[in-house]
């Protein structure tokens, strides 16, 4: 039964939109924390589109549950990372113009830099993820530089939810998770993960957590954040 992690980046999505203090995305993750989140993820954009540094520094001092720190592979990203210290950093590509991230991390395409932002976050003490599509090879090269924890990108899943494609695109997560857990890795997936398609992607047995964001925000909106995130562990149970 894999744990929920409730990223919160677009309760400050709604907040940059008129640049004021309100909503607050530590009193978000408050909410969520009562509702059941075993985890909070943010990700901290370079161009700050959403979440702030002044949200990390706070929601470090308030929430009870462990951090999911998501970040660029860059020097500033890494350094805000050390400084911070959250219990897990998940370094993701990120590009300027995309409207949410779009694909995995290509880790055989910048398998050096890759492999020096791990060996420089575990040491100082954080837990290494990489936000990686559901690619054999891939997942090969994450388990070669030294990161413990792999998040299967489910986008492509969430996406063909309900067509044909579907059941092509759960198969090859299901290969990815079982691959990556015969290598040693601690499996996690998210992306796209809906009420509606959330519990296949539950089911399969390797993965540890599920780090769900948009859906659960979207449904908040109406509900609250606490019923959100309790339908949500519901439906993973």
């Amino acid at each position: 039964m894999p744990k929920l992690g409730v990223n919160i980046d677009h309760v400050a999505t709604i907040r940059q939109a008129r640049r004021t203090v309100e909503p607050d995305p530590v009193w978000a993750a408050v909410l969520a924390e009562l509702g059941g989140a075993d985890q909070i993820t943010v990700h901290l954009r370079e161009d700050r589109r959403h979440i702030q540094d002044r949200d990390l520094e706070v929601l470090r001092r308030t929430i009870h549950v462990p951090m999911n720190l998501e970040c660029a592979v860059v020097d500033e990203m890494l350094a805000i990372a050390e400084k911070t210290k959250p219990e897990q950093v998940c370094l993701v590509p990120e590009r300027r113009e995309e409207i949410t991230t779009e694909g995995g991390l290509d880790v055989i395409r910048h398998f050096s830099r890759v492999s020096d932002a791990v060996q420089r976050l575990t040491a100082a003490d954080i837990t290494v993820s990489l936000f990686i599509d559901p690619d054999l090879r891939q997942i090969d090269h994450a388990a070669k530089s030294g990161a413990p924890v792999i998040e299967i990108h489910t986008g492509a899943y969430a996406h063909a939810f309900g067509t044909p494609e579907s059941d092509q695109r759960f198969r090859a997560i299901i290969a990815a998770a079982n691959h990556g857990s015969q290598l040693g890795l601690r499996v996690d997936a998210g992306h796209g993960l809906t009420y509606q398609n959330v519990v296949p992607i539950a089911r399969i047995e390797q993965i540890r957590e599920l780090n769900i964001g948009h859906s659960i925000i979207s449904r908040a909106v109406l509900v609250g954040i606490e019923r959100a995130v309790r339908e949500m562990k519901q439906l993973i149970h």
